[in-house]
């Protein structure tokens, strides 16, 4: 949810006008069936699909709410004084911890924009600040749940970093001249997968947890965000801009899911073009069998 150097990303503020209908699915890996969950006349954003399998959390207006599988609204989730969290949030692996990027007023005119990470129990709570620094934007965690990995601007550059779980010196792990984001582990630890726009198009690629061996993925004429690998550690998923955004993912693009096999490296087509982009797929959203993905869809009435 970022926008390159010192201009303020578009997390910080609402891009979906005010006759958005938003609509939570889940579609099947193999059959491509797609199922509604949810459909509002209201703007909500990026699922997380809850370890257990049981439920989804999305964001909006600032809090998390966690919404059943077959739609039935659970309440909203007790983040404190977080009342500004933006779309960067998700579960530790082992289902015990929530990360969140909230937009903290008090770091109002950063650079870049105030968002910082912060985690608590995943039932609520008080929530505990990890990056001092902002704009930091949550995206993943270690299997082990002792990293994380995130978007942050230092020095008016975007790069991935990480940050031991409990706060602590980060390390950056990206240093293209260009925006780097949505880093994302692979459930076995053993990559960490992110997009870059360090060849003037917005690509896929994956690194060693250390920020060594930076490997392109992708290599169409297509905008290639957030890629998310699935629990068996065989295929991404990951959304894709029909027209060039540039360094940028707005709200209200055509957009398609892609999915691709990490061993021919060959990608398909997970849906057919539909109305989405920013909030549709930013965070990980796999069902815990590796069956089924979680995103939003849009429609705005003229």
């Amino acid at each position: 949810m970022k926008l390159l150097l010192f201009v303020f990303p578009l997390t910080v503020y609402a891009q979906a006008p005010p006759n958005v209908e938003s609509t939570l699915e889940t579609i099947d890996i193999e059959t491509g069936k797609r199922t509604v969950v949810i459909k509002e006349k209201r703007h909500f954003e990026a699922p997380n699909w809850s370890r257990d399998g049981k439920y989804f959390i999305i964001n909006s207006g600032g809090l998390l709410e966690k919404i059943a599988l077959n739609g039935e609204k659970l309440g909203k989730i007790d983040t404190g004084f977080a009342n500004k969290c933006n779309n960067d949030h998700g579960i530790s692996f082992d289902g015990k911890l929530l990360i969140i990027s909230h937009n903290d007023p008090r770091m109002q005119g950063t650079a870049g924009g105030s968002s910082r990470i912060f985690t608590l129990p995943l039932q609520g709570g008080t929530p505990q600040l990890i990056t001092d620094k902002a704009p930091s934007y949550w995206h993943g965690i270690s299997p082990d749940g002792k990293t994380l990995v995130y978007c942050a601007a230092r020095n008016g550059e975007f790069d991935v970093y990480s940050i031991p779980v409990n706060g602590g010196e980060e390390k950056r792990l990206t240093n293209a001249p260009s925006l780097d984001d949505g880093p994302e582990y692979s459930y076995d630890g053993r990559y960490i997968y992110f997009n870059s726009h360090r060849s003037g198009k917005m690509h896929i690629y994956r690194m060693n947890p250390d920020g060594s061996n930076q490997e392109q993925l992708t290599y169409d004429d297509y905008s290639n965000w957030f890629a998310h690998p699935s629990p068996d550690g065989k295929q991404i998923v990951f959304i894709t801009y029909i027209e060039d955004q540039k360094a940028t993912h707005p709200f209200g693009k055509d957009v398609k899911l892609r999915i691709m096999n990490l061993k021919t490296k060959k990608i398909r087509d997970l849906t057919a073009v539909f109305f989405g982009g920013q909030g549709t797929i930013n965070v990980p959203s796999w069902s815990p069998d590796g069956k089924k993905l979680a995103f939003v869809s849009y429609q705005v009435d003229k």
